[in-house]
């Protein structure tokens, strides 16, 4: 049967929580999304709403600092500041074709169409350095992508299919330029090893040599990548 949703917390905001029954889940569990702050309770398959709820609720100071942390979501409009290879850009009217201007991203257009017409070119930029880093990286074991497929995915930075197909986020695109290198190199690490056994970590080591640094900027930068939305 499915909760209600959203769900009303004592001393909270109205709070949407997704609630996950699972066979193999013996506990309740809270977490909140880092990525988009989205709450997901998991609950044993035969565990009652009511009581899942009561699990929630007697968690409340946990998950009000949880959601506390999360980033703001931010809307574009003219003035607004965005990252672009780990560089802060300002959207800027312009004539002519969408370009980089020293720290302006100069932006054709209404301002109905900024965010659509933004999303389009960070696309077209990720697919390119993506694409090249993919090839290098892949190059350098010997193997070859099957294909190179791009979305905005809220779980997972890239993900590789046994078939070697790669997936990434267009959004990495956002990040300092090592960060892609290393998602890049991870993905490619899988085709040779699929999984995250020592032996990948040994191939992603070869291939990226000091890559902890950049698995840090993701997991405390990267919600901010998720935060920007490019809907009008």
């Amino acid at each position: 049967m499915p909760p209600p949703s959203p769900v009303t917390l004592p001393g909270l905001p109205l709070v949407e929580i997704t609630l996950r029954r699972s066979a193999r889940t013996r506990r309740f569990s809270l977490r909140v999304s880092a990525l988009d702050g989205r709450v997901t309770l998991s609950m044993p398959k035969r565990a009652r709403v009511a009581e899942a709820l009561d699990f929630a609720r007697s968690h409340e100071d946990w998950l009000k600092k949880a959601l506390a942390r999360q980033v703001p979501v931010q809307s574009l409009d003219w003035g607004a500041v965005i990252p672009f290879e780990g560089r802060a850009l300002t959207l800027t009217p312009g004539a002519g074709r969408l370009r980089v201007e020293g720290d302006r991203l100069l932006v054709p257009g209404e301002a109905a169409q900024l965010g659509a017409r933004v999303a389009a070119w960070i696309k077209a930029q990720a697919r390119d350095r993506l694409a090249q880093a993919s090839d290098h990286y892949a190059g350098l074991l010997g193997r070859k992508p099957k294909r190179i497929t791009l979305r905005d995915t809220r779980s997972r930075w890239g993900s590789c299919t046994h078939d070697g197909a790669l997936m990434y986020s267009w959004r990495l695109v956002m990040a300092p330029p090592s960060v892609l290198a290393y998602v890049a190199a991870h993905e490619c690490a899988h085709l040779v090893e699929m999984n995250h056994s020592s032996a990948f970590w040994e191939v992603v080591e070869r291939l990226y040599p000091g890559w902890q640094t950049q698995r840090d900027w993701l997991r405390t930068q990267g919600q901010g990548l998720h935060a920007i939305r490019f809907e009008s």
